[in-house]
């Protein structure tokens, strides 16, 4: 287990399972998934147990095979392994000449040629063959490309930048309609989920009942209980009121910059239930009956 190759295989497969999870997960801008999601941290350090633990059981079963063999065989099995470990290094070793194709210095005047510039000599090295193969996959790529793009009139770059757009108009309308915290003025709807108008609730008793008073009934502020709205009702006039602040001068302050989008909402839904209760000292009606238009 202390060889250089075990330390090395349990990082890659460590390695391999914190890149799975940054896949994996959804998470902000510049934010990695370990740090958003903490839990992730626990199947890492799962995975790295689990990686220490093969790398012992395999050391351990290696060490008692070779206790059971006799000296001689025990020999031999130490002789494989170094013959491996030995035609192993020498592949790495002359990995760089096979990426390459170049000559040792020692044999370099095998591919000098008669060109000589105040000593500078010039060489005749093959060209690499990663170098070589690409240049040929892009040979055969042009081809394709001249025959579907010029030959065969497929979409065009106008065309395939209309039609991202377009998915990608579609995709930011399915991501808001989903983010809680890009809750929009247009977008924001009546929340009913009790745990919701629970949060709503603890949000107006904190912040709101100095000017409507924790029944709804109004103080400072207007009646929250009746039909008569001063800048409209509905959820989307009331999450107007919230984010943008009432009437200029003497209407209720902004709230865009002390809550989330999403608490603003639960807080709007909350107010939207008070509607038709009775308050123990209502305040006398301000603004109009606001009805909900039906849009037939």
């Amino acid at each position: 287990m202390r060889t250089l190759a075990s330390i090395f295989r349990i990082i890659a497969i460590v390695a391999i399972a914190w890149g799975g999870v940054e896949l994996l997960f959804e998470t902000e801008p510049g934010q990695l998934a370990v740090i958003q999601y903490p839990k992730t941290l626990l199947f890492i350090g799962v995975i790295l147990l689990v990686s220490i633990a093969v790398e012992v059981s395999v050391a351990a079963l290696r060490f008692t095979l070779l206790r059971s063999l006799s000296p001689e065989k025990q020999e031999l099995f130490l002789a494989s392994e170094q013959k491996f470990s030995k035609k192993l290094s020498n592949y790495f070793e002359r990995l760089p000449n096979l990426l390459t194709r170049s000559k040792a210095i020692e044999e370099e005047d095998e591919i000098e040629l008669d060109h000589n510039y105040d000593g500078i000599r010039e060489l005749d090295n093959k060209l690499p063959p990663w170098w070589l193969y690409s240049f040929y996959a892009s040979i055969i790529f042009a081809a394709f490309y001249l025959a579907r793009f010029h030959i065969f009139d497929d979409y065009t770059q106008v065309e395939e930048f209309q039609s991202e757009v377009a998915q990608a108009e579609i995709d930011i309308a399915r991501y808001k309609e989903t983010a809680k915290d890009l809750v929009t003025i247009e977008t924001v709807t009546l929340m009913e989920e009790p745990s919701d108008l629970e949060a709503g609730k603890q949000i107006y008793l904190n912040n709101c009942v100095a000017c409507h008073k924790a029944d709804g009934g109004g103080g400072i502020g207007p009646n929250l209980t009746d039909e008569h709205w001063i800048l409209g009702g509905g959820v989307k006039n009331v999450y107007r009121t919230l984010i943008e602040g009432g009437r200029p001068g003497k209407g209720m302050v902004s709230w865009k910059n002390d809550f989330k989008p999403s608490e603003l909402q639960q807080v709007a839904s909350y107010v939207l239930t008070l509607q038709g209760t009775t308050p123990a000292e209502p305040k006398d009606p301000q603004g109009e009956i606001w009805q909900e238009e039906i849009i037939e």
